[in-house]
């Protein structure tokens, strides 16, 4: 086959699913090429049919998919290909990358197992051979100290680490079409910019083609050559990047472009009253070793922190994956031990058991960041939402529960009659808002927000922060805002705390901070979140 011919070719691509003899169309008359050693991005909203696009390709639909077109690799079609034929393609020849890893990712097996046996099915042999190979592929994905993470389980790791892991497996047998949907998601800046100079290099080298589906598009700035911009399943705009970010023509693609957090914080009241103080506070792991688990060190996730939150404000907590963030938040809401004193209301509830701090659950709630994850497939938005209410509200009648359901639900902008429906009948976005609903429904004081707008599309987060800006302003709350997305910090917090191995490096207000950044460490995470790098050509 040519060089010049392009690796891979749809044209015309229909999909469409067949559920209670209705049928829904997902992807309607798509058509593209991708060249080696080019990267095309695939961009629109959650339900504009680009991932599913992207699992057509691989031929990982579900059995009632409906799909007619045309799909050719390497010029030949391989929507007549066998199963066998399609497994011998998959890892090999190409790849894909999902975006949440922990649902990718095998619970039960090591790092070293999960990415070796790609390996093994690919040819590779000798375990000397495989695991010098995994310990490459760790590196080159910036997993430190790889070695030492073999047997590592994926809860062992940080969000962003799993997702390096998926990225090592995919590139492991160096394949010539690579498939990212939306693979730096649960990326922290820096860590973002090291993958996304990762794949360029790779891509160099090897000249490996790659389709990248995203809804960040600072992202598509940084990586894409070409850019096809989806809506309702159809291709709306397509062209070369600098063409089609510089001088959009179509609507859509200019309300994508205007579609991101904007504005700064609220202004903070003077005289607003201590919610939360925590002083010196710690949180080590330790690590065992030995057939008699002997203690010989300790992983210091949080290592003396101490911070305030006031009434009616935001706390920004901002640092790469496995900085403590998230324990950090964890600690304070007496989810995980730790030592030192948190000082909620004036009183320490670092030493209460369990029984003595049920009463403020209802006080102190959390949003986490997937809200699939976090919402239970089996119970419908009526029963999630008032799952708290029934626990701590034991007096109310079920006639209440659902009037308080319905009024939650209204304040975070969804239609109380969907209450009945269950999680996955809702979009990405949706998800996030019954998450909040379920949260503002006990009438908190304290919210932890754990990257509640990671895994959403741009203008959908738009949409979360006015959501919490409005509930903060009707409600009183006060938020701790854990996330590397410092363009949505920036719109939401006073303050802000920057936190690197467990500790903090720069705190203060956060306008300060974002206008003159004083640490080293603090400069490079706005620079890699706020530089625009030069578009490819």
């Amino acid at each position: 086959m040519s060089e010049s011919a392009p690796l891979l070719e749809v044209e015309n691509l229909k999909v469409s699913f067949i559920q209670n003899r209705i049928e829904t169309i997902a992807v309607d008359g798509v058509s593209f090429a991708l060249q080696r050693g080019r990267t095309l991005a695939l961009v629109g909203e959650s339900g504009s049919g680009k991932s599913v696009t992207a699992l057509s390709l691989a031929r990982l639909l579900p059995s009632g998919a409906k799909v007619s077109g045309s799909i050719r690799f390497n010029g030949a079609s391989i929507l007549d290909n066998s199963e066998a034929q399609m497994r011998a393609l998959r890892g090999r020849q190409m790849t894909m990358v999902f975006q949440e890893p922990m649902s990718s990712l095998n619970p039960l097996h090591n790092i070293e197992k999960q990415i070796g046996e790609i390996l093994e099915l690919h040819g590779t042999r000798g375990a000397a051979n495989i695991r010098a190979r995994v310990i490459e592929a760790l590196t080159e994905v910036g997993i430190p100290d790889p070695a030492a993470r073999l047997n590592a389980l994926p809860h062992q790791l940080s969000g962003g680490q799993r997702q390096r892991v998926m990225i090592a497996m995919a590139l492991v047998n160096r394949p010539p079409l690579f498939i990212a949907d939306e693979p730096t998601t649960a990326l922290d800046v820096t860590v973002q910019a090291q993958i996304l100079k990762l794949l360029k290099e790779l891509q160099a080298k090897l000249g490996i083609a790659m389709l990248f589906i995203t809804h960040d598009l600072g992202i598509v700035r940084k990586i894409a050559d070409d850019v096809a911009v989806m809506q309702k399943g159809r291709i709306v705009e397509a062209g070369r990047t600098i063409d089609i970010l510089s001088h959009p023509q179509h609507p859509y693609t200019q309300a994508l472009l205007a579609a991101e957090p904007k504005g700064r914080a609220l202004p903070a009241s003077a005289t607003a009253a201590t919610l939360l103080k925590v002083k010196d506070l710690r949180v080590w792991f330790p690590i065992k070793h030995g057939l008699l688990r002997k203690t010989i060190g300790h992983i210091k996730a949080v290592d003396g922190i101490s911070l305030e939150v006031r009434e009616g404000q935001t706390l920004g907590v901002v640092g790469e994956s496995g900085s403590g963030k998230t324990t950090l938040g964890l600690a304070i809401l007496r989810l995980i031990r730790s030592q030192g004193p948190i000082v909620y209301l004036g009183r320490d509830i670092s030493t209460l058991d369990s029984r003595a701090m049920r009463p403020l659950r209802r006080q102190m709630q959390v949003v986490f960041q997937d809200p699939f994850g976090s919402l239970s497939p089996r119970l419908s938005v009526m029963q999630i939402v008032e799952e708290g209410l029934a626990l701590q509200n034991p007096h109310l009648t079920a006639i209440q529960r659902r009037e308080r359901v319905a009024e939650a639900l209204a304040h975070t902008g969804l239609d109380p009659a969907s209450m009945d429906r269950f999680p996955h009948e809702f979009s990405g976005g949706q998800r996030q808002r019954i998450a909040i609903a379920r949260a503002v429904v006990l009438e908190p004081k304290f919210i932890v927000l754990d990257e509640p707008t990671s895994a959403l599309d741009m203008s959908v987060q738009a949409q979360i922060v006015e959501l919490l800006r409005g509930l903060q302003v009707s409600h009183g709350l006060a938020y701790m805002f854990i996330s590397h997305d410092l363009k949505v910090v920036r719109a939401l917090a006073n303050d802000l705390i920057i936190m690197k191995a467990g500790k903090v490096v720069e705190s203060g207000p956060a306008a300060q901070i974002f206008d003159n950044p004083q640490t080293p460490y603090t400069k490079a995470l706005f620079a890699a979140a706020f530089n625009i790098e030069a578009v490819p050509g």
